[in-house]
């Protein structure tokens, strides 16, 4: 009986600790992404700008007006809809690198986060994994040249 308790214990334990996909995560570049909660959604924001990004300002923006802003800090995902604690879609993702903004979903594949942009339906698409950081990221506020 007591062995059946603890059992029971540690797999409410184990359930309670789901993984989700908010937090932080490290795209291909190795720029960290926050996703949280907006309101009832998730968005995604630039915390910190690795070396290997292409800039560290928006310049590839199609609006002129906005080339010069940092990607620190910047919404790049937006309207979420949270479907299960592991995915999540029919949101918009703007791509920095390119300037271009897209459909997007999300889905967790253990400690990986597949981020699909398409354009119309999923099929027409590419899918980029995300992996969560070892460590909790300094934002780019405070990392300073360490990022």
């Amino acid at each position: 009986m007591k062995s059946l308790l603890i059992a029971l214990a540690f797999g409410t334990v184990a359930q309670a600790q789901q993984p989700e996909i908010t937090g932080q995560w490290i795209e291909p570049t190795g720029s960290a992404i926050r996703i949280d909660h907006c309101g009832s959604q998730l968005c995604m924001w630039v915390v910190a700008i690795s070396r290997r990004a292409p800039a560290p300002f928006d310049v590839y923006n199609p609006d002129l007006a906005k080339r010069g802003r940092s990607l620190c800090g910047l919404e790049i995902g937006r309207g979420f809809t949270l479907r299960t604690p592991g995915e999540a879609r029919e949101g918009t993702l703007y791509d920095p690198k390119s300037g271009k903004t897209y459909h997007g979903q999300l889905k967790l594949n253990g400690n990986k986060l597949e981020l699909r942009g398409y354009i119309g339906i999923p099929l027409f698409g590419e899918t980029q994994i995300w992996t969560r950081p070892y460590a909790p990221v300094k934002s780019c506020a405070t990392a300073g040249e360490e990022k």
